[in-house]
């Protein structure tokens, strides 16, 4: 490991504190002159658009198809799947000729997606979970990728995670990414018994006190955990770099609801102009990576979900931020 391990005292009474700094900044800048608002209203981040591949990937299709679909789509980047990655590298695949054909096709690989229990309490577990997370980050800066997903793996059915010890494991996680220049962003997960809202991800962040710290959000976990978008404004969002993009439907309800009931941005009650106008506010101006398990759109040609599903981000983009 490049640094110590160790968290300094970080405490809730404390958190708390910035929060409301935080906070009374969001207010001064509210207050502030109307031409000040004007300028801050009429900023128009260059966000960047991005596949995740599970989108189109309900028919197991092979990696270099994935990364062909998105580019021939007109997307700026892809998010794949560490998986995938090791299935092209097992049929005999290498990862400096993937390199070379996603520069080829001019496209960047702004995340990745993998599973390694990094955050679980048993330390044998959680050793191995830090294994398998070197060997993933490693896989993917041999691509291009700087950053990876780094969701509460293991941590998902049982509640009364220790966030103190959570921020102590999500630093040694950051650690190890710095060792080898990958990013790994703490990924809120709606279904999980204790990374599921955004007061949780954003306390493990910040008492990780690392400078690598960022979160991933979804808007369909944040749903799915219960939390209020109206408290989006509280995110520093210049430390974070991706937002998963998909919306859901009125039905079926919060508690019933799944992955496979996402669908396209705009075709569902998701409040996507102020959650994009938020994030944005908050400085935002990095990747909408549209992830959705939708079987029917698996059912239909790739090169069509694909197409619809930008055309679609970006209709959401216009209309929030216009």
């Amino acid at each position: 490991m490049s640094q110590s391990t160790t968290v300094p005292p970080f405490s809730r009474r404390g958190f708390l504190a910035g929060c409301a700094g935080l906070t009374a900044s969001c207010f001064a800048s509210t207050l502030a002159s109307p031409s000040a608002r004007a300028a801050t209203q009429d900023t128009s981040p260059s966000l960047r658009y991005c596949l995740n591949t599970s989108t189109i990937n309900g028919s197991k299709l092979p990696l270099r198809t994935q990364i062909q679909v998105a580019a021939d789509a007109g997307y700026d980047a892809v998010e794949l799947w560490v998986r995938d990655i090791e299935r092209f590298v097992e049929a005999g695949g290498t990862l400096r000729d993937l390199a070379t054909e996603l520069q080829d096709l001019g496209l960047g690989v702004d995340s990745a997606i993998a599973f390694g229990q990094w955050i679980v309490d048993d330390d044998q577990q959680r050793q191995a979970g830090l294994d398998q997370c070197q060997r993933d980050m490693e896989t993917v800066r041999a691509i291009g990728a700087r950053r990876i997903a780094a969701p509460p793996a293991g941590a998902t059915k049982e509640p009364g995670l220790d966030l103190d010890k959570a921020a102590e494991r999500y630093r040694e996680l950051l650690d190890l990414g710095q060792s080898v220049d990958v990013q790994p962003q703490l990924e809120l997960w709606g279904f999980s018994k204790n990374v599921s809202t955004l007061a949780e991800v954003l306390y493990i962040a910040a008492a990780a006190q690392h400078e690598n710290a960022c979160i991933l959000l979804d808007v369909y976990h944040m749903y799915k955990g219960g939390n209020d978008f109206n408290n989006l404004g509280l995110i520093p969002a210049t430390n974070m770099y991706c937002l998963h993009m998909n919306d859901y439907p009125a039905m079926p309800p919060r508690a019933e609801i799944g992955d496979k009931d996402r669908v396209y941005p705009g075709d569902g009650v998701a409040p996507l102009d102020s959650i994009l106008q938020s994030l944005v506010r908050g400085g935002f101006a990095g990747t909408l990576s549209l992830e959705l398990f939708n079987r029917s759109y698996w059912e239909q040609p790739p090169e069509d979900v694909a197409a619809t599903g930008l055309k679609k981000m970006r209709a959401s983009v216009e209309r929030a931020l216009a």
